[in-house]
């Protein structure tokens, strides 16, 4: 069992190597997805906005033209640097970029009009304390938008949709559910005041090669996927034909707080 610095690390490695595919990704580049973020949120001119894992820094650059300023924070500093020479490219100016870790961010209380966190949370070792982390930094009526992938409560469905992330992604941790996510919120004083699920159909091959770099990891992704039962497979969608794989589906979930 790996502690929780060790798989901070694995994410420093992981996404320094694959810092500008994560800008080009066509999940994490989507501008439906990215306007229905701005929607959902709602920004303000007035906002300071903290984005933490920024990724690509395809959030920062989506609200950004809405609000004050903008923070992209990352663990990890060559995506950082990947996200602010693409932003800068993009002419968006008025972001800063810190290196911070989600569950330890250095800012203090009530810095920030807004955070939000997209298709990140799965790497965090610990996801309750980037909770309470999140809404440490907010102001009172402040919002928290989160954006990520998520298992049913159905634990072998969950079991299932977690090992064939860590099998392709040596810095995946855990998908949480819903009914975890929205413990952890309440506990904080983040009250849910929109909530949306969606269905995510990936590409087999495209979402196995941007993480899974060598053949023999490759396929112990294929048989996990290929040995599962009839259950999982109708649950998540599997589509095989003549042994290979084509796509499958996971379930991504939007949820706006705001801070009591």
């Amino acid at each position: 069992m790996r502690s929780e610095s060790e798989k901070k690390v694995l994410v420093q490695e992981q996404f320094s190597r694959t810092a500008q595919e994560y800008v080009t990704s066509a999940v994490h580049a989507d501008t439906d997805a990215l306007q229905e973020v701005v929607n959902v949120l709602a920004p303000k001119k007035t906002w300071t906005v903290l984005d933490i894992a920024t990724g690509g820094g395809h959030v920062a650059k989506a609200v950004a033209p809405y609000v004050n300023h903008v923070v992209a924070a990352d663990l990890t500093k060559t995506m950082l640097q990947t996200a602010k020479d693409y932003l800068q490219s993009a002419s968006v100016h008025n972001v800063s970029y810190v290196m911070a870790d989600a569950e330890q961010l250095p800012f203090l209380d009530r810095d920030f009009d807004a955070v939000t966190c997209r298709i990140a949370a799965h790497h965090f070792p610990n996801p309750k304390l980037f909770i309470q982390e999140s809404a440490r930094v907010l102001h009172p009526g402040g919002h928290f938008l989160l954006v990520d992938n998520i298992v049913p409560d159905d634990c072998e469905l969950g079991d299932f949709y977690n090992e064939l992330e860590q099998l392709r992604d040596i810095s995946h941790v855990r998908c949480a559910s819903v009914s975890e996510w929205t413990d952890w919120m309440q506990e904080e004083g983040l009250e849910i005041t929109f909530a949306k699920e969606k269905i995510k159909t990936f590409q087999y091959d495209t979402w196995l090669k941007r993480m899974a770099k060598t053949q023999e990891q490759q396929e112990r992704v294929g048989q996990w996927i290929r040995s599962a039962d009839a259950k999982v497979k109708e649950f998540f969608r599997v589509n095989v034909e003549n042994g290979e794989v084509h796509s499958f589906i996971s379930i991504e979930w939007m949820a706006l707080c705001v801070k009591r």
